[in-house]
């Protein structure tokens, strides 16, 4: 036998509350029309019986499920072992609990998955969907347009040929490698080598962009491909070295990549900074502050720019004039956000 009380009704809360169901439903779904002193009443019924509206049912009114998805354009392995994911995961997390919304987390181990999560997407599961981490010849931004699912996009877009709005959060890549070049020259060096993210990322070729604005004519045999990993780090400052053995400094793509190069520096016996001065990218601390020494890095705000593709997203949805938390008017949104960096000093340049 069931002895559980039953769950209270938008009956019963009408019932106390002294209104018709009709009132209570605009109420608690958000509507208009209610007078302040009822829309108290409705209120204080609620939270004196407990009642919890039925999601089924209130998206049916509001046309709402109060879900998010998050689509990462990686495998799996690669978001779990890179803290930059984490990182911007936490800032939409937070900003999606703090507006009462579910994140819905998608990733994509390989081409077959893109059209399963474009298909969840038109599923009408989800209200909209941040997506970032992409690549140039992804075709999940095609898809995701042909679901109709409003979406904000992590990092420049690419893949866009400026006929649509996009709206997308990004840092400034570029200026942040133009600082980290040009600390290294005022430190007087003079071989300045670069490791690249992928290159099929735009935040890559930003940074790869940045590097040649100062270097100008540098010789191309300075450059050398990474993926942002630490592995890839490696392979590239083993290269480098062999290459160009007098280099006496490098900007790595990201922080990954610099812990690798270092590692590779330590083995073939050159001193940092002493004799080679290291830079990275991103400031992610449980990487930059335990490196020996720590790392000179290029700091973006990883878990503002979640926050704030969650924060653009939502806005977006929201069909009330202030929108979320008093922000701007709906349709008000830059189609492109893009937050400054700063470079970070320790002890590796």
């Amino acid at each position: 036998m069931n002895d559980a009380a039953p769950r209270p009704t938008l009956e019963a809360v009408a019932a106390r509350a002294g209104v018709s169901r009709a009132t209570v439903s605009r109420v608690v779904n958000g509507g208009d029309g209610v007078r302040e002193p009822l829309v108290e009443r409705v209120r204080r019924a609620v939270e004196e019986l407990g009642y919890v509206p039925n999601q089924a049912a209130r998206s049916l009114v509001t046309k709402r499920h109060h879900a998010v998805a998050v689509v990462v354009a990686e495998p799996e392995s690669r978001v779990f072992a890179d803290p930059f994911f984490a990182l911007q995961l936490r800032g939409i997390s937070k900003e999606l609990t703090a507006q009462d919304n579910q994140l819905v987390l998608l990733l994509t181990e390989g081409r077959d998955d893109h059209t399963r999560v474009a298909r969840y997407l038109a599923g009408g599961h989800v209200d909209g969907a941040l997506v970032f981490s992409l690549h140039l010849d992804d075709p999940l931004p095609g898809l995701i347009q042909r679901a109709g699912v409003p979406t904000v996009f992590g990092g420049r877009p690419g893949w866009s040929d400026g006929t649509a709005d996009v709206v997308y959060v990004d840092s400034d890549n570029r200026g942040g490698a133009r600082d980290a070049v040009r600390h290294l020259l005022g430190l007087g060096r003079s071989r300045v080598a670069h490791i690249t993210g992928a290159l099929d990322q735009t935040s890559a070729v930003d940074r790869l962009d940045g590097y040649r604005d100062v270097m100008g004519d540098a010789d191309p045999d300075l450059v050398a491909p990474g993926d942002f990993t630490p592995a890839g780090g490696e392979r590239a400052m083993r290269e480098l070295l062999d290459r160009c053995p007098g280099l006496d400094a490098v900007f790595a793509a990201n922080d990954l990549t610099a812990s690798g190069a270092l590692r590779v520096l330590r083995e073939r016996g050159r001193r940092v900074p002493e004799d080679v001065a290291l830079i990275g990218f991103d400031d992610m601390l449980p990487v930059a502050e335990q490196t020996d020494p720590p790392l000179t890095t290029v700091r973006q705000d990883i878990e503002e720019m979640g926050r704030l593709m969650a924060r653009l997203l939502l806005r977006g949805l929201d069909p009330s004039p202030a929108g979320p938390a008093g922000a701007a008017p709906a349709g008000a949104a830059p189609a492109g956000v893009v937050l400054p960096t700063t470079l970070v000093r320790r002890a590796s340049a």
